[in-house]
């Protein structure tokens, strides 16, 4: 069987294409602020210019013939139409048409009316086609009219004075011819002989053919040609009109919006790609989070219909049988930078996802600067005892301080472990307490979930990858830089960890921030008025790019009292 050949996806051009298509895409803003100066340039060239009318005559040249209706006889005999077209614009075809515009009343230079002036020649043809631009459609075609008649005017006169000039010199050898005839006339008068009267029939020949060949000049045909299409004036303006110029407009601005996406993209740090992000990662990417509209809590898992719910399943699945997480059954999930909410809600969701898989899962908020998972679960977390042996051997500060138990609608329920702020958080998370709490996932069924600050912003991730091997990172592709991928790789395989993979969220919506104007009607409020409550599906943002929209919902009402 013969194998086939199948090219990988690096150098699939059609694939390239698609790709680099899509990522020109993604600045949409700057298509569509080319397009938009495409349009406003087209229209601004359309309005602001003043309206020209073009008139067209045709003028068909022929030379000067002796007998237009004989056989053989041709009008192109000795005309060079490339000369012509010259000779129509020269100066003294303008100067002429000037002088009899100037008769009509229209004061014009010969400069000024040839600079309006395009003369053409349709091929194989005797044909010059005057085409003239003026500012009226009357001025156009008077002054198109003019120019052609001067043209044929001044071949006119250029023929007839060639036809003078050749007659005066037949003429000038004419007048000895006769002076010698008749001198011969005399002597023949007297008695001459017979050479005599031989030169006088010879004289009388040559002034015959002088005198033919001046008679043949003056019966010539000196029509210089005609005007087969007479100049009328223009109904509408000439050139573009302001539809074509927008549609031109429009295509130019396109093509400038995509150069200038290509120069943003040329120089955009950021992931150009999911095949980018998984280069400087060295790591799979595990699941892309879709953009939930109606997302009104941190816990998608529990809720009927949820897309988002179910690639959390799908995300846990992977994990649950993916050799390097199974192995040790703990999970460090961290951002690159920047807030921690897209990451907590992630930890939360795949606790909730193993819970439902029947594992004993214990999430732990190892977040100590700015814990807030608790708060954003609400009423969904019960605070219960903490076991034995936190309350002997611990001293009441974070870890042991606490457990509560999250219950997950139609899932089952996990423990968590919420983060408090302590005053030395690298102590806190090196201390033995943490490292007995996170060897609880040695035991059959168990799974261990660390959330930890960004990993790029401060050390905490990296002092908890020694007892949490498997990494996950939550970003946004749009946000997150190449270079910081590739350092958390680095950083996290330098200290004896290694990345799982990643999960992409899509980034907050800059436009609907509805907890912006809770927060300045609370500082409008001042501290003695009532503080307004934010409905329960207004979420609160910050600000931050890396916000989802399905995600936003993280601190609920409960978590800003």
């Amino acid at each position: 069987m013969t194998p086939v050949n199948r090219v990988p996806d690096d150098h699939d051009e059609p694939a390239l294409l698609r790709d680099q298509f899509r990522q020109l895409l993604r600045y949409r803003a700057l298509l569509a602020l080319g397009v938009v100066i495409g349009l406003l340039g087209g229209g601004f060239l359309a309005l602001s210019g003043e309206d020209t009318y073009t008139s067209t005559g045709e003028v068909l040249v022929r030379s000067a013939i002796s007998d237009p209706f004989a056989s053989g006889a041709t009008a192109d005999k000795g005309i060079n139409i490339g000369s012509e077209r010259q000779t129509a614009v020269s100066d003294t075809v303008g100067t002429l048409a000037a002088a009899t515009l100037l008769k009509a009343g229209d004061d014009v230079t010969a400069r000024d009316l040839l600079a309006g002036l395009q003369v053409t020649n349709p091929p194989n043809t005797l044909t010059l086609r005057f085409a003239y631009t003026g500012a009226t459609p009357e001025q156009s075609r008077a002054r198109a009219e003019a120019l052609a008649n001067a043209y044929l005017t001044h071949r006119k006169a250029r023929t007839e004075d060639s036809i003078k000039n050749m007659s005066d010199g037949y003429r000038a050898q004419l007048d000895p011819l006769e002076e010698k005839r008749d001198l011969l006339e005399k002597q023949i008068g007297v008695g001459a002989d017979n050479d005599v009267t031989s030169a006088r029939a010879n004289i009388i020949v040559s002034i015959s053919e002088l005198s033919r060949k001046i008679s043949e000049l003056k019966a010539l045909d000196t029509t210089p040609g005609y005007l087969n299409k007479k100049p009328v004036a223009p109904t509408s303006p000439t050139g573009p009109g302001l539809p074509l110029l927008l549609g031109l407009g429009g295509v130019v601005g396109l093509a400038l919006g995509l150069l200038l996406s290509w120069v943003r993209l040329v120089f955009d740090p950021a992931v150009r790609s999911t095949r980018e992000l998984v280069r400087s990662l060295g790591a799979p990417l595990l699941g892309t989070l879709p953009r939930e509209r109606a997302a009104t809590g941190v816990l998608a898992i529990g809720r009927s219909g949820s897309r988002l719910a179910e690639e959390y399943r799908a995300v846990a699945f992977r994990l649950a049988y993916d050799p390097s997480f199974a192995e040790s059954r703990r999970l460090l999930v961290t951002a690159p930078r920047g807030d921690n909410q897209e990451a907590a809600a992630a930890a939360a969701n795949l606790a909730a996802a193993f819970a439902e898989m029947g594992r004993d899962v214990l999430l732990v908020e190892a977040d100590l600067r700015t814990p807030s998972l608790a708060r954003a679960l609400g009423s969904a977390a019960h605070e219960v005892r903490p076991p034995r042996w936190a309350a002997e051997e611990g001293d009441g500060s974070w870890p042991t301080g606490g457990r509560s138990n999250v219950d997950v609608p139609g899932s089952g329920a996990f423990a968590l472990i919420p983060g408090t702020t302590v005053d030395n958080v690298p102590r806190a998370l090196t201390s033995t307490p943490v490292g007995r709490i996170v060897a609880e996932a040695d035991r059959p069924g168990s799974v261990v979930i660390v959330l930890a600050p960004p990993v790029l912003s401060y050390a905490d991730a990296v002092a908890l990858v020694d007892r949490v091997e498997g990494v996950m990172i939550v970003c946004d592709p749009r946000e997150v830089h190449r270079s910081d991928l590739e350092r958390i790789r680095e950083i996290i395989g330098a200290s004896g960890g290694s990345v799982l993979g990643a999960l992409l969220h899509p980034g907050r919506r800059r436009l609907f921030r509805p907890e912006r104007r809770t927060k300045s009607a609370r500082r409008r409020g001042g501290s003695g008025g009532p503080t307004p409550t934010a409905e329960p599906d207004t979420p609160e943002t910050t600000g931050d790019p890396t916000e989802t929209l399905g995600l936003r919902s993280l601190t609920l009402p409960a978590a800003r009292r």
